[in-house]
């Protein structure tokens, strides 16, 4: 005797070897033995054999058309043998019992198992509903089926047009069409971005890398709306003096400008003026806005994406040729070099020169200063300005900062897809000047707001850790008592801030934002992360145009030195990596590379240790 039975929700038959009230022992076809709890079992049969049976009764339930079965059963609950008589119109045999069973359990949406051998028809609109989603299913794998195979083979799908930026960068993975993306990518063996790009979607590792940062940060595109005139206000009085400014040759945003005048009574006074946008550019003005809500000009090889439009940029921008309006800080020094006193105020300032630090740098030097003159227009302006800078940096605690002039930095020229990559060694005679001119300038009127009680953005340093502030604190990095950004603004929304604050104090007016102002603190909020995160993505695309030097360059060879373990620095280039081939090399060790593979996609260099140079 055999028996047909349920377990763990599947059916199974066995002949009987042992047969009891409670269980049974049974031996499945294939010789297995196994215990069967006499509740479980839904019939018995003789005849046919264990294997011909399942077949046939598999056979039987192939035959039975579920949509007429469902309409024979009514709206009660029955039992399996009562709906087989109903079914076949005759007792059912053991073979055509087992076919129905299997055509019941096997429906789910047509019958819901109520208990042991028993079921109920689902409800009409029950029914409806489950075969309407068994349907769309069934389209939804055809139409991701067509997405794959024309990723596959190359081809965009139209769908997917409008829908590349998110599926790189924020997808949906519960939607069908990322669904596809992703099978092809794992079909194809290729990245997300790989697959796309062969289907046309992206021109370039370029775009790629640079599309993902404006998703991210500029949700609405980097073009300004159209804006109203911008122009600097009439009225205010000409400064006497030939200014200059220093900055690299592709500078459009020239914040800062430099003078030195004889005055009668024969000291000198050293003049430091700064583009002045807020004149002209109010907190409720649209180009305000967007200031606010972009913060900072973002710099990256090959273009930058301003923090102004065009318009207040060129309104305001410290360019050669004619007078430019500027917030100027003026410092008297006696004849020993020290600072007397000091004035500020709102003024046009005749901009004379635009220099540009590689030039500079060929004749404002360590050595023309040692030999005591300077081969240019403003030689004499350059030196006193040097000496200025001397007397502020040892004021500051920070004369002959070696590891400051040891440091080296990178200049990016990109031109039509081709790539310059000048490798520069700051704590030169022309940075030097720059940067303690900036710095004194900002820990100045730093103190004057604070002095005044009017709120500012101050940059402080305690105990080694930097943060943005409202409160005039120390930086003692740079080792000045208050330390307030206000040498940018054309490039920077703190600076533009702090500049409001300073031309309501020179004019004697009431501060534009109390300390609680909500403008302040969110700009205090919101500055430092966004900053770091254009930082970042300049970080991003450096590493992306050194990898396309050395394959512009044909370079299969580089040299680097040693970090640590298998960390190496590239010569001539900012580019970090790991060569896990390293060996036998320590930190500060000059070691060869070769060039194995370049991902652009990934940023990614792999190359293998040469040997020690």
């Amino acid at each position: 005797m055999n028996v047909f039975y349920e377990e763990e929700g599947t059916f199974k038959v066995g002949a009987i070897l042992a047969d009891n009230d409670s269980s049974l022992q049974v031996e499945a076809a294939h010789g297995k033995r196994s215990k069967v709890k006499a509740a479980n079992v839904l019939l018995r049969f003789g005849e046919p054999a264990l294997g011909a049976f399942v077949d046939a009764a598999q056979r039987t339930a192939d035959d039975i058309d579920v949509d007429f079965l469902w309409q024979c059963c009514g709206s009660d609950e029955f039992s399996f043998e009562a709906l087989g008589k109903e079914y076949f119109g005759h007792a059912p045999n053991a073979v055509e019992s087992a076919g129905l069973l299997y055509k019941l359990h096997g429906a789910p949406m047509y019958f819901y198992k109520k208990g042991k051998g028993r079921y109920k028809a689902a409800p009409e609109e029950a029914l409806k509903a489950a075969l309407a989603s068994v349907e769309k299913k069934r389209l939804q794998a055809e139409q991701k089926q067509r997405w794959v195979d024309e990723l596959a083979a190359g081809r965009l799908p139209a769908e997917f047009q409008p829908l590349v930026t998110r599926l790189l960068y924020a997808p949906d993975k519960n939607s069908l069409e990322f669904k596809a993306l992703e099978t092809a990518s794992e079909q194809l063996k290729l990245t997300q971005a790989r697959v796309l790009a062969n289907a046309g979607a992206i021109a370039s590792p370029h775009d790629y890398h640079l599309n993902r940062f404006l998703f991210e940060y500029f949700p609405r595109g980097i073009e300004f709306p159209a804006l109203s005139s911008i122009e600097p206000p009439p009225g205010l009085t000409r400064a006497n003096v030939r200014a200059f400014s220093i900055d690299d040759e592709t500078t459009t945003e020239i914040d800062d400008a430099f003078s030195v005048t004889p005055l009668a009574n024969g000291h000198t006074e050293i003049g430091i003026h700064i583009a002045v946008p807020a004149l002209a550019i109010s907190r409720e003005s649209p180009c305000e806005a967007i200031a606010r809500e972009r913060l900072s000009t973002v710099y990256f090889p090959g273009r930058k994406i301003t923090m102004l439009p065009a318009a207040a940029i060129d309104a305001f921008t410290l360019l050669a040729g004619g007078e430019r309006c500027a917030l100027s800080l003026y410092a008297e020094l006696g004849s020993d070099g020290a600072i007397l006193r000091t004035r500020s105020c709102c003024e046009y300032v005749p901009i004379v020169r635009n220099l540009h630090v590689g030039a500079l740098e060929q004749v404002f030097n360590a050595e023309s200063l040692a030999g005591g003159s300077i081969d240019h227009e403003f030689g004499a302006e350059l030196k006193t300005l040097w000496h200025f800078a001397q007397r502020l940096e040892s004021a500051r605690g920070k004369a002959d900062n070696v590891s400051a002039q040891q440091r080296v930095e990178y200049s990016f020229y990109v031109d039509d897809g081709v790539v310059r990559i000048v490798e520069r060694r700051r704590g030169s005679p022309v940075d030097k000047v720059v940067a303690e001119l900036m710095i004194y300038a900002s820990a100045e009127w730093g103190g004057e707001l604070a002095k005044a009680g009017y709120a500012g953005l101050y940059r402080a340093q305690t105990g080694g850790v930097a943060r943005m502030t409202t409160v005039a604190t120390r930086h003692e990095g740079l080792g000045v008592a208050q330390y307030a950004w206000a040498s940018s603004p054309l490039r920077r929304y703190v600076d533009l801030v702090n500049q409001r604050q300073l031309l309501a104090l020179f004019a004697g007016e009431p501060a534009p934002y109390a300390a609680a102002d909500e403008t302040l603190l969110a700009a205090l909020r919101d500055f430092e992360v966004t900053y770091e995160a254009y930082a970042e993505f300049q970080r991003t695309m450096e590493r992306y145009w050194c990898l396309r030097w050395i394959e512009q360059e044909n370079a299969h060879h580089l040299d680097a030195t040693v970090l640590r373990e298998n960390l190496v620095r590239c010569n001539r280039l900012p580019l970090v990596l790991r060569v896990p081939s390293l060996r036998e090399a320590g930190a500060g060790d000059q070691v060869r590379l070769h060039v194995s593979k370049i991902d652009l996609w990934e940023l990614a260099l792999h190359a293998e240790f040469e040997g020690k140079l």
